[in-house]
């Protein structure tokens, strides 16, 4: 055997080697929560835009768990005038109300909620916000998810 096709032999078996390696070592799981916001017919889209005082809106909740534990999730549903919050920071408003989930592991959940709007804005708010409850300091904790809806809300029609 000549010594370029020995020393190509070699060079392909180191690759493979590494490659297979590679391939077989365990890699962590990126761990994380998603939130989502469907429309009344639990599906994505066709969400209403424009709405009356007073309406009452129907849409769901999704909530998914790849944490790699049982979570206990609680969605914080507030009514923005326009703001949303960051990924480090929740909107800087009291929750109309709050809808909860105990999720395991790849487990997920449809929620389905009803809200209605107290006052007329253009471009207002709805927005879901993420929370994990921490057993050790027994707080909950802003994930950092969210999702929102911008509409416009008019005054009743008399």
């Amino acid at each position: 055997m000549d010594d370029e096709v020995f020393a190509v032999i070699l060079a392909i078996s180191i690759v493979l080697s590494v490659v297979g390696i590679a391939v077989s070592l365990p890699r962590p799981s990126e761990n994380f929560a998603a939130i989502g916001l469907l429309n009344k017919e639990g599906k994505i889209g066709d969400y209403p835009s424009n709405v009356r005082v007073g309406q009452v809106v129907s849409l769901n909740v999704f909530v998914y768990n790849h944490l790699g534990y049982t979570a206990l999730f609680r969605v914080d549903v507030k009514v923005g005038d326009g703001e949303v919050p960051s990924n480090t920071t929740p909107l800087p408003k009291p929750p109309l109300f709050s809808l909860y989930t105990l999720l395991g592991d790849y487990e997920n959940a449809t929620i389905p909620f009803n809200v209605t709007f107290t006052y007329p804005m253009v471009n207002q708010t709805l927005v879901l916000e993420l929370y994990d409850y921490s057993p050790d300091n027994s707080t909950w904790v802003y994930m950092g998810e969210y999702v929102f809806l911008r509409l416009n809300v008019t005054g009743v029609v008399f």
